[in-house]
């Protein structure tokens, strides 16, 4: 028996869940907006700070303690030459940076477009997909470090 103090509930059809209101346009594109200025302030300043010249930017540690390449090793240099159109030096100093490059400026367009429309982007790679992206570096970093992938190295 309900109580005077609570109104009985009267059996009926259930309330259907209201769906979320999509965030306003300005709020859903803050963040890839946001990663794109740091991205673009990160290349404008190794643009602006040549890589080439000692003193700069920290050594590898890899590369100072044991003289072995790894796959960032490069990296710098090889965006510095892509802020200043040349690809062929970029591709030289590290190519996989470079692809790299090219994968986060499709993926950024895709997160824009799926912002403008309100939905979210999830990429889920599989533990394949992560395997074959570590087997590709380490490939990368052996072959950049042996004589005939100098091509490779930096």
């Amino acid at each position: 028996m309900p109580s005077s103090t609570t109104p009985a509930r009267e059996p009926g059809p259930a309330r259907e869940p209201r769906e979320p209101r999509p965030a306003p346009l300005a709020r859903r594109l803050a963040t890839p907006l946001a990663t794109l200025a740091g991205v673009a302030a990160a290349f404008a300043y190794v643009g602006t700070v040549d890589p080439n010249e000692p003193g700069h930017y920290p050594v590898c540690p890899l590369f100072r303690f044991t003289g072995i390449y790894c796959p960032g090793c490069g990296g710098l240099r090889s965006a510095h030459a892509f802020i200043h159109g040349d690809l062929g030096t970029a591709l030289g100093s590290n190519a996989v940076a470079v692809v790299g490059y090219a994968i986060f400026a499709a993926v950024w367009v895709m997160w824009l477009i799926r912002a403008v429309r309100g939905v979210p982007l999830r990429i889920t790679l599989g533990p394949a997909w992560w395997w074959s992206l570590g087997g590709v570096l380490l490939i990368f970093s052996v072959v950049r470090n042996l004589p005939f992938g100098s091509a490779l190295a930096p």
